[in-house]
């Protein structure tokens, strides 16, 4: 991936992988998509403040970071108990957005920024050393061995991670995939930028709410596979 240039103007466009929109979107969640979405929506055409805190205001301590979070789940938990934290969150798929939208609508949660569209524009968007916490829940299988490639924790997602984390800021990560964990705790090991502390977790913490895709994983009979890695 190439260095962020912090410039305004249009970004290039990426080849996408993936879904955006999705069936049963209610008149309901297409008006907050129209009313509220331009409000959170995190702006990449302009500058990042500097410090990165500022894009949410006084009082914000830190910033953290969801790529891919799906219905929002867990960014609203996060963000209903971290009320001195900013969160951005990167989803493409709009209903998950509308889920989210929903929540911030209904639990007020105002440090909040949602990127709607592919989170690599935003990781390009954001400062070097700007983000105190990470996750990568679940994300996308791609369980084709020809479509693997399109993973997204792959070295260079890994290596943009890593300008954009400051140290001591932790990536969670999750998946039901075991070749997927696999791969990633293979491309980790050759990342300098990042230490398996401590790795591969017993079990999923309290601060680690469940999501429906953990959810339909178990249904299905999955193991899921819990991760912390630490940037050094």
């Amino acid at each position: 991936m190439e260095a962020a240039s912090h410039s305004t103007g249009a970004v290039k466009r990426r080849h996408f992988y993936g879904r955006r929109m999705g069936r049963g979107m209610t008149a309901f969640q297409h008006g907050l998509l129209e009313t509220l979405l331009p409000e959170l929506s995190l702006d990449i055409t302009a500058s990042p403040p500097q410090p990165l805190t500022a894009l949410f205001g006084p009082g914000i301590r830190d910033v953290w970071l969801e790529i891919g979070f799906g219905g929002g789940e867990h960014l609203a938990w996060q963000a209903e108990r971290h009320t001195d934290v900013g969160f951005i969150g990167c989803e493409p798929f709009v209903k998950g957005v509308a889920n989210l939208v929903r929540s911030a609508r209904q639990g007020g949660l105002a440090p909040l920024r949602i990127h709607n569209d592919d989170a690599r524009f935003a990781l390009d968007w954001l400062p070097d050393a700007s983000i105190g916490r990470a996750f990568v829940l679940f994300p996308d299988p791609w369980p084709k061995k020809r479509h693997r490639k399109r993973r997204f924790l792959g070295p260079d997602a890994l290596a943009s991670l890593a300008r954009v984390m400051r140290p001591g800021a932790v990536l969670r990560f999750a998946t039901d995939i075991a070749d997927y964990a696999e791969m990633v705790g293979e491309n980790i090991a050759t990342q300098p930028a990042f230490a398996a502390r401590p790795g591969l977790l017993a079990e999923r913490p309290q601060d680690w709410p469940q999501t429906r895709y953990e959810q339909k994983a178990i249904a299905a009979g999955r193991l899921c596979q819990f991760f912390v890695f630490e940037r050094v």
